[in-house]
């Protein structure tokens, strides 16, 4: 009996003790699990997450968030520039339960894989304690592509209260994504299709095409077999990222087998995202597997595709506790753009630029792009298409379908700043992630990277390794078409003039300069073409021609262009050129009379179908003979000075008219009155005959002849 009580004794004890020693393994996987989703090792986590939530023991415990335990909500603090953990809707302390079912969810998250995560974090959003997952029980909804149902969770979540503002400000954001995505249509003028898979796509994945030198030369990153690896023992080459290159002799041709970069630009790290400048630098993206959070720009430098060891970018660029990712640089290697969530930025990761010289190096403070282009969250993978003037760029902090969307913003010179952002619409976007898109010079080839396909290459665990299964696709956009259209009017009665021409010349020369005609009704229309600058001029026989300026350069979509046209009919009289003044009592131009004047030459230049008269007249005051001589003198510096800024002499007729031909004003009373010698003598307001008589020392043109 007392054998036998000592050995259920031992049994209860050693049963205790296992319980204690087992429940000392949940805390310590879940210490591990969080160290490893601190260093984005998705996989690791998930494991041990998994492992901690396989027995119910000791999940009924409590755990005050420490300082990793909310890493995941990554969202910029509005009174900081720091990235900071928000726990406000936690209340301090969470079950262990709860918080590790949030856990799993955000791995598969980052995984891209949404089912497993949405499964996880309705659980943990129902039961209570972080009701910011309803948030991303919705967003999972919504990157499934199922808008309805999302949209009915983010309402629900909207109503709750204890909840962030930032994600409150974000499920704001992604309902006008459902409902853009509901209205949006296949745009079947568009092509996307997956590129070749024996060049492009063989291995787990590939992504991030980018031009070297020329649209037949193209540099991607890969995780296949021929990776380079460091330790075999350790390391798969599936799943190890390298920089490759592939070939053609010409666009008809195909892509020649793709060559890896090898050693020492590929070092057995994972190497992405690279672009050449003009010369012999490439940028790139690095990172390793031991801490995935961080990933920083490098700079390598070849001769004769001998490649450097490659650097590290100074502290102008890189920050050790932010990412810094996705170079491009422009055709003429001077700037380069990037993506970072570097302090200074409006949340997440940001598109910067900074100047550079030839040997790649940052010769200018960064600059962030600003809105409307960065928003509070993700802008990714710049591409800037130097013809167009357009930044491309993915995001999922604008309206999107679902995950990173690829848009485009137009550069406005004048104003020195990007314009709001377009979604590029379907087929480019899709519910998953579409990023690193890339377009020719002519806006019609290019190519984009999307997770949008089943990733059968991979192992869904180890998604996140290989970059979310990113594939390449070739793009296809139709060919641009332009059309302008307008009327030719009489500005004075507004009626239509018939017949009227139009000129069009390409200010670039480019293009063949024409004229056509409009029709009875005056109505006019022609086709144009991608790329222009046009100069466009209207015109009619007894009427002064007008003008106008379009362009087709820049644009990325097909356009109509509205034109018209409003002509002024050529007075029978004289015309005024007003403020002309000269030295008193010479022939000499004041210099704001040839600002004036300089009006007066583009007037003719658009009008070089005519012959003018230069007039110079006088008051009465002086000899008739002297004011002669000198309005003749006056007349001729007029001409002088239009034939030495490039108005032919025969088009020109310098005439003085001395005091002979007075002028003619409307008096107090609305009747016109000539202003002659008694005239003016019969008044007695002396600041009314003074400027009676600067009226007759005017200078003015009259139409002699048009050609």
């Amino acid at each position: 009996m007392i054998r036998s009580l000592s050995r259920f004794i031992f049994i209860v004890v050693l049963s205790i003790s296992a319980i204690h020693t087992f429940g000392q393994s949940k805390k310590v996987w879940l210490y591990q699990a969080d160290y490893y989703y601190e260093k984005n090792d998705f996989p690791s986590a998930l494991r041990l997450y998994q492992m901690v939530l396989d027995d119910s023991l000791g999940l009924s415990t409590t755990v005050i968030p420490y300082e990793a335990t909310l890493s995941n909500q990554k969202l910029k603090s509005k009174k900081s520039d720091t990235v900071t953990a928000k726990v406000d809707s936690l209340k301090g302390v969470i079950p262990i339960k709860d918080y590790v079912h949030h856990q799993i969810a955000m791995c598969y998250r980052k995984s891209k894989d949404y089912e497993r995560a949405l499964e996880h974090f309705r659980i943990s959003a129902e039961r209570g304690k972080i009701p910011d997952d309803y948030y991303y029980v919705a967003n999972s909804i919504m990157l499934m592509g199922k808008y309805d149902e999302a949209i009915k969770a983010y309402d629900y979540f909207i109503t709750l209260e204890g909840t962030s503002d930032e994600l409150l400000e974000r499920a704001l954001t992604d309902m006008s994504g459902c409902v853009y995505a509901k209205k949006a249509e296949v745009d079947e003028d568009i092509t996307v299709n997956i590129a070749n898979n024996e060049i492009f796509n063989k291995g787990t994945a590939s992504f991030a095409v980018s031009y070297w030198g020329g649209e037949d030369k193209l540099v991607f990153s890969s995780a296949r077999e021929g990776s380079v690896i460091i330790d075999p023992e350790k390391q798969d080459p599936n799943y190890l990222l390298d920089l490759y290159y592939t070939q053609r002799d010409d666009k008809d041709a195909e892509w020649q087998e793709p060559t890896n970069f090898g050693r020492p630009l590929n070092s057995g790290r994972h190497e992405a995202s690279g672009w050449f400048n003009n010369g012999n630098v490439i940028f790139f993206t690095r990172w390793s597997d031991d801490d995935r959070k961080y990933k920083h720009l490098y700079v390598a430098r070849h001769i004769n595709m001998r490649f450097f060891e490659s650097q590290k970018l100074d502290s102008t660029i890189n920050f050790d506790s932010s990412s810094t990712i996705n170079p491009f640089v422009t055709q003429d290697g001077k700037w380069l753009y990037y993506s970072s969530d570097r302090p200074g930025g409006l949340g997440g990761l940001d598109i910067w630029r900074v100047q550079i010289s030839e040997s790649g190096l940052p010769i200018s403070e960064p600059e962030n792009l600003g809105k409307p282009v960065n928003s509070d969250f993700d802008e990714k993978t710049p591409f800037f298409h130097e013809k167009s003037q357009t930044l491309f760029f993915s995001s999922d902090g604008h309206k999107t379908t679902g995950g990173l969307d690829v848009f485009k913003a137009d550069y406005d010179e004048d104003a020195g700043n990007f314009m709001i952002p377009i979604n590029m619409g379907l087929p480019i976007n899709s519910t998953q992630d579409d990023a690193y898109f890339v377009i020719d010079d002519m806006l019609r080839f290019g190519y984009l990277s999307s997770n949008r396909t089943d990733c059968t290459e991979c192992d869904s665990t180890f998604k996140e390794l290989c970059a979310s299964c990113y594939k390449i696709f070739n793009v296809t956009l139709p060919e641009l078409e332009f059309k302008i259209r307008g009327y030719v009017f009489d500005m004075a009665t507004g009626e239509v003039i018939p017949n009227a021409s139009i000129e069009f010349k390409d200010i670039s020369y480019k293009w063949e300069h024409f004229t056509i005609q409009a029709d009875e009704k005056g109505y006019y229309e022609h086709d144009l073409v991608p790329n222009l600058e046009l100069f466009l001029r209207g015109s009619h026989k007894g009427y002064f021609a007008d003008k106008a300026v379009v362009f087709t350069k820049g644009s990325t979509e097909s356009r109509i262009y509205t034109q018209d046209f409003y002509l002024e009919k050529i007075p029978e009289g004289e015309i005024t050129i007003e403020g002309i003044e000269y030295d008193f009592n010479k022939a000499t131009l004041r210099p704001e009379s040839k600002k004036i004047l300089d009006k007066l030459i583009e007037f003719l230049e658009l009008n070089n179908n005519l012959k003018i008269e230069i007039r110079s007249h006088t008051d009465f005051r002086g000899s008739d003979s002297y004011n002669q001589d000198l309005s003749q003198r006056r007349a001729q510096s007029v001409v002088d000075y239009l034939i030495q800024h490039g108005i032919p002499m025969e088009r020109l007729v310098p005439k003085g008219y001395g005091e002979s031909m007075p002028a003619e004003v409307p008096d107090k009373n609305g009747n016109v009155v000539t202003l002659t010698p008694e005239y003016i003598k019969s008044l007695s307001d002396e600041e009314l005959i003074e400027e009676y008589h600067q009226r007759n020392r005017r200078t003015a043109f009259f139409v002699l002849e048009e050609h």
